[in-house]
């Protein structure tokens, strides 16, 4: 048997509304639980209880609705809420601090204070383990470790593939999923996991134990944005199809956790306590002031879509509700932009190194059809003038790029960066060195480009110039170049 609830244009507090939507689901609950067991006289007559040994769970009411924590739909979704009149005159503004459109900053602010919470345990922990594991000299002292790592950094890391570009890009996506879950856009959250990634992790946390990375500094918001946006789509479609996944209530379950431990964290302990001590959930439900009339006035319209499936039909199922087909966001994963491609570097004598063909690598926004900044990196393996020996060559900096002709798919830029020259894979080589360059970008379609450039490097501390000259192929994630 499934029983559909549908309740529109309630003029009335949001919140009450719930509470009344949620007590009537739950005084339903009793009589078909009575009609189930009449109906399978078997079973009733193998499982005699008395009225004592029955718990029921407690009827939600208006007037005990703060005293009994249920994760509930709350008004958390960008789609759901109305921009302010210049919202899309300025897409990079940013309301992270101050929202403007009816952002849950509390949620924010609440779900951010648990973050901290979980990373003094994290730093309790790690400071009860041996030296050889935590790599944590304790003569030293914790705090003096911390302040000579953050002096020494930011550094090229030495990780490996998987940490770079599974592991961090996986917790961008976590702080990321804050955010979006308190109904900012894609922009904000984006702002607020480069934030979390930076000061609380990066030259926070981590940087107890290591030296910041400067990867991770730009990988773990960026790539955590492109993840973060897939898994709090994931977790929306996984929630409006009852919260199973493949028909399993516990694959369901866990996936939900591992898209989003944070809020699942936040749920168990409010669970624990039955009370609500971190803000928790996600939004479904819109409550929108709606005109009607021709003297200006309004409706409060609340939507609810609740569906249960009881009896020998099936299991119970979280609330389904169809989300806002509203995808106006002005900025998203369009402008993130991965490329791949060869090149050519052309070293000074100074170096007593012969240039040659590289690798090229890079991670940037772009930002629009003018600008766009980006890290890009070349590897490639030199020969010695001296000796036949291959010497590991590396370059990485960060550049950016300002278009003409920016209405053509042709776009000729001029670049400018600064970076550091690696040579034989120690970190001790490093030389500084600003560069600046010119190219050509060919835009594909909306999602593909190429690009050609020449750069010119300086290093400062060297006395070195150096020419690279590479093509590569530019990938747009999501919807690409608007």
């Amino acid at each position: 048997m499934e029983i559909n609830i549908n309740l529109n244009k309630v003029k009335t507090n949001p919140m009450k509304c719930i509470a009344l939507v949620i007590s009537l689901v739950t005084s339903c609950l009793l009589p078909v639980q009575s009609f189930a067991q009449e109906t399978n006289p078997q079973e009733s007559n193998t499982s005699q209880q008395t009225e004592s040994e029955v718990k029921l769970s407690p009827v939600i009411t208006i007037e005990n609705i703060d005293e009994i924590y249920r994760e509930m739909a709350t008004n958390t979704r960008f789609e759901n809420l109305t921009p302010t009149a210049n919202f899309f005159e300025s897409p990079y503004q940013i309301s992270i601090f101050s929202p403007q459109n009816g952002e849950d900053g509390a949620r924010l602010w609440s779900q951010t204070s648990s973050i901290f919470a979980y990373g003094f345990g994290v730093i309790g922990l790690i400071a009860l383990l041996p030296e050889d594991i935590s790599n944590w000299d304790k003569e030293q002292g914790v705090f003096n470790k911390w302040t000579e790592n953050v002096k020494a950094g930011p550094v090229w890391d030495r990780d490996t593939g998987m940490l770079n570009l599974v592991g961090h890009p996986y917790f961008g996506g976590v702080y990321y999923q804050v955010a979006r879950k308190s109904g900012y856009r894609q922009w904000d959250s984006f702002i607020y996991a480069t934030i979390m990634s930076t000061f609380y992790w990066e030259y926070g946390i981590e940087a107890f134990a290591e030296v910041p990375s400067i990867q991770d500094l730009v990988i773990t918001p960026v790539l955590g944005w492109a993840y973060g946006e897939w898994a709090f789509n994931t977790e929306m479609d996984i929630r409006e199809d009852g919260g199973d996944v493949w028909g399993s209530s516990i694959l369901g379950s866990t996936a939900l956790f591992f898209l989003d431990p944070v809020d699942s964290m936040s749920v168990g302990i409010n669970n624990l306590f039955s009370k609500e001590i971190i803000r928790a959930g996600t939004g479904f439900v819109s409550f929108n002031e709606i005109p009607y009339g021709d003297t200006g006035q309004t409706d409060s319209q609340v939507n609810f879509n609740i569906s249960l499936q009881l009896g020998d039909g099936g299991h119970y199922s979280p609330s389904k509700a169809k989300r806002s087909s509203r995808v106006d966001d002005p900025i998203d994963t369009g402008i993130i932009g991965v490329s791949y491609g060869v090149g050519h570097t052309q070293l000074d004598d100074l170096w007593e190194v012969e240039g040659d063909s590289t690798s090229e690598y890079s991670l940037g926004l772009y930002f629009t059809r003018q600008f766009s900044s980006r890290v890009t990196y070349s590897k490639g393996k030199f020969t010695d003038a001296l000796n036949p020996e291959e010497i590991n060559y590396e370059n990485y900096s960060l550049d950016s790029q300002f278009y003409f002709n920016s209405t053509k798919d042709i776009r000729p830029y001029l670049t400018a960066g600064f970076g550091e020259t690696l040579w034989k894979r120690d970190i001790e080589t490093k030389k500084f060195q600003v560069n600046a360059g010119l190219g050509a970008h060919y835009k594909i379609n909306s999602n593909f480009a190429l690009q050609l450039d020449w750069r010119f490097y300086h290093s400062t501390n060297a006395n070195t110039s150096d020419h690279n000259t590479s093509l590569r192929l530019v990938y747009l994630l999501g919807n690409g170049e608007r």
